[in-house]
């Protein structure tokens, strides 16, 4: 019989250590790959806005953070009331397909100018304003907006749902909205990417968090509160956090809370204002 006793194992043992090694490597590769693609995982900023059900104009916005991915979410300042569309919310596109995961049968689905604000979970990707530089501190990317500056809700542009600048591409849209606008709506603005990258069309567009026309007035889709705590906001948003506005009912959010681990809302916190005399007979947005 071979006697095997002065085989040398050591190389073959070597070359085991350093395959388990790269193993190793890709796997918690993969996994940190895989938090930084997944937005709800990796986010430590979150805008959560609630509405007492899917057809009420206005809504409670609270801010939560967490120190680090995993972590507990903790409140940020206190609630406000903010104004959402006329006609209340409805599903949206926004990071993963939530809709298909969550929507029941009977549920409003975002179209183009249905009056809704989407509801989901969506990226805040830029701030935007009238000035030509944001205000000191602000840490979001920022889009000056000139005369030329427009959001296309044609749904047959190539460009539809898309913030571009006239003068810098070939126009192809019928309808579009001038950002720079005679009010102070967008003085100051975020974008939220609502049916983004690739937009659906007809499933709605040129959504924001703006400036609000006053206590109980409702937009057509986008959401809108006092302008100090729009800056509050926008001066407390940092992309390195990945953050995130949630936007449901309170019954889907409370439904749904611990399946997406979302924040517990804080209701012992003191509510925003009560708003009197919900007109609405309001135009764009």
């Amino acid at each position: 019989m071979r006697n095997y006793r002065h085989t040398n194992i050591r190389p073959i043992m070597k070359i085991s250590v350093y395959v388990l090694a790269a193993l190793i490597c890709l796997v918690t590769g993969a996994q940190s790959y895989a938090r930084q693609r997944d937005p709800m995982r990796s986010s430590t900023e979150m805008v959560v806005v609630t509405t007492s059900d899917w057809n009420s104009p206005q809504g409670m916005l609270r801010r939560y953070e967490r120190s680090a991915a995993g972590k507990k979410w903790k409140p940020a300042g206190e609630p406000i009331t903010v104004m959402i569309g006329k006609n209340g919310l409805a599903w949206g596109t926004g990071i993963v397909q939530l809709r298909q995961q969550a929507a029941g049968s009977t549920d409003p689905v975002k179209k183009e100018g249905d009056g809704r604000a989407p509801a989901g979970i969506f990226r805040l990707s830029k701030a935007f304003g009238y000035a030509n530089q944001p205000q000191p501190g602000w840490k979001m990317p920022y889009v000056s907006l000139t005369s030329s500056v427009e959001c296309v809700d044609d749904t047959a542009s190539r460009f539809y749902n898309q913030v571009v600048d006239r003068s810098a591409v070939s126009a192809d849209w019928n309808s579009s909205e001038h950002m720079l606008r005679p009010d102070d709506l967008y003085r100051w603005g975020v974008l939220v990417d609502h049916n983004a990258s690739p937009a659906t069309a007809g499933g709605g567009s040129c959504i924001f968090l703006h400036i609000w026309r006053g206590p109980g007035q409702p937009t057509v889709g986008c959401t809108a509160m006092p302008q100090d705590e729009l800056e509050s906001l926008i001066a407390w948003l940092d992309p390195a956090r990945t953050p995130l506005l949630v936007q449901l009912p309170e019954a889907q959010y409370q439904r749904l809370r611990k399946h997406w681990r979302l924040p517990e809302l804080n209701h012992h916190a003191q509510e925003g204002s009560t708003m009197q005399g919900e007109s609405k007979s309001v135009g764009k947005p």
